[in-house]
């Protein structure tokens, strides 16, 4: 049998390279299945390290558990986990006083504290990744740092619902109008209308807490996609890092981003819900509408015009939603041609991901202040709009059917009123009641009491409806339901 010719022995690294004192390869955890260096272009093209540092701390928590985890296997010793302790503990003091060095030769976040714990613990540094991957490790870290965005930005939209609320009860029979295609429809409440985006806030609480549970599954353990060969203990892992459950197959654990994508689904429609209620907040600033005033600290003025109060706050929450619909889409269009299991493709998840979680924060931010303290309803306009319109024709139409009339007389008899009305140019309920009688014998004096814009909300009395006590009603539920 021939014998087989030994490897050639590396060679020693220089003062020149930038792994030299850490004993790791020269250009990269791979390197040394590589005949020449990466080019100065590619290394720029292939880091991540610019911003995919904000995982330091996810990093080092996973590795810490991974590290307590290999000792309890008897697959790392005692020693070499303490010294492994004591130098993720150091990396980390060094990260908080920004004294971490930060460099693109490095690649990546895993890689740079990997070399770094491996200057300062030598050996017992390289061995933290055995029964693991880069594959692995960045799926556990997106999905820890993800689920800890997912609960703060979950309290910013509490924090939004309070404010809504508190400014709902305030006008809870505050009468205004309703609008469909932006025409004047019915009298409502304004604290109906604010209670409307407070529904659409809430589900939006709830898609995320729906999101998190499949966030909060452990895919270390995986490697780079078969498993591993090593007795490891995932669960033990997943105990230790807070998560619910395991990844149930080590291929798509390092390989999808679907809840990425999930996430960003449930971030959009924030973003949409945001949007449309900045554009009410829009219209209702103009002095066509007049129903709202902001405060000058959440509006800007214009270069040449003297006159201007430009609310640039409402205006920017809308345009910002687009950022978050196209991160969306980023991550939809980065997966939907990728075949299993792993692809560098997925290095182009972050950025999205980190835009939409940093753009969502303080939006929800600068709504929740402007709710708080910087929106004030004109409630004499408010009022005087939802009496343009015949607002209250569809009262009318409900008394005849109460009276006995079918539905389809009823309408086409106010509508003729609403007809007479308009030429007269008054509204519907400014028509003398012998002249109501003329469109149908069954209006009598009682008619004024459905016309009236008090009669209009307060008929509609309940579960859902504009009438002041259902509203009050409502607004302690969701205030329940934050508790």
């Amino acid at each position: 049998m021939k014998t087989p010719t030994p490897p050639a022995e590396p060679p020693k690294p220089g003062p020149q390279d930038p792994a030299a004192g850490s004993g790791l390869p020269q250009h990269g955890t791979w390197s040394g299945r590589f005949s020449e260096p990466m080019s100065e272009r590619m290394r720029r093209f292939n880091a991540s390290i610019g911003f995919d540092q904000r995982l330091a701390g996810v990093d080092i928590a996973g590795s810490r558990a991974h590290a307590r985890m290999l000792a309890g296997a008897g697959i790392l010793s005692k020693t070499d986990f303490d010294a492994i302790e004591s130098g993720l503990s150091t990396i980390s003091d060094e990260i908080a006083r920004g004294e971490f060095a930060w460099k693109l030769e490095d690649e990546d976040v895993h890689y740079a504290i990997e070399k770094r714990l491996t200057e300062l613990v030598g050996d017992a540094g390289k061995r933290l990744h055995t029964a693991r991957s880069r594959n692995d490790q960045v799926a556990t870290d997106v999905r820890l740092w993800l689920r800890a965005a997912i609960d703060a930005l979950a309290a910013q939209l509490a924090a939004l619902r309070r404010a809504l609320l508190d400014l709902a009860e305030r006008h809870a029979a505050t009468i205004m109008p309703g609008f469909t295609h932006l025409q004047v429809a019915q009298p409502v409440t304004f604290g109906h209308y604010l209670m409307a985006y407070d529904a659409m806030f809430a589900r939006d609480m709830e898609r995320f807490a729906d999101c998190r549970r499949r966030v909060n599954r452990l895919p270390l353990g995986s490697a780079a996609l078969a498993g591993t060969s090593f007795p490891i203990d995932r669960d033990a892992v997943a105990r230790e890092l807070g998560f619910d459950g395991l990844a149930p197959n080590s291929i798509d654990a390092v390989s999808d981003r679907d809840f990425a994508i999930e996430f960003e689904a449930a971030a959009a429609l924030v973003g949409v819900h945001l949007s449309r209620f900045a554009e009410e907040l829009v219209l209702w600033s103009t002095p066509r509408f007049g129903f709202v005033t902001l405060s000058d600290r959440f509006c800007t003025g214009s270069s040449i015009m003297p006159q201007k109060k430009n609310p640039d706050v409402p205006e920017l929450v809308r345009g910002k939603s687009a950022r978050i619909i196209g991160a969306l889409t980023t991550l939809l269009v980065l997966m939907k041609a990728q075949p299993l299991a792993y692809n560098k493709d997925n290095q182009e998840d972050k950025e999205p991901l980190f835009d939409t979680v940093d753009t969502l924060t303080d939006t929800l931010a600068i709504m929740t202040d402007l709710v708080a303290t910087g929106l004030v309803a004109n409630v004499e306009r408010m009022r005087a709009a939802a009496r343009e319109g015949h607002a209250t024709a569809t009262d009318l139409a409900d008394y005849l059917v109460k009276k006995g009339l079918p539905f389809r007389d009823a309408h086409e008899a106010v509508a003729r009123a609403v007809r007479e009305a308009e030429a007269r140019r008054c509204d519907l309920a400014e028509l003398p009641l012998v002249d109501l009688r003329g469109y149908s014998p069954l209006i009598d004096a009682d008619v004024l009491d459905v016309l009236t814009l008090e009669g209009s909300v307060q008929s509609r009395d309940h579960p859902g409806g504009t009438a002041p006590r259902q509203v009050r009603i409502a607004i302690a539920a969701a205030r329940a339901s934050l508790e």
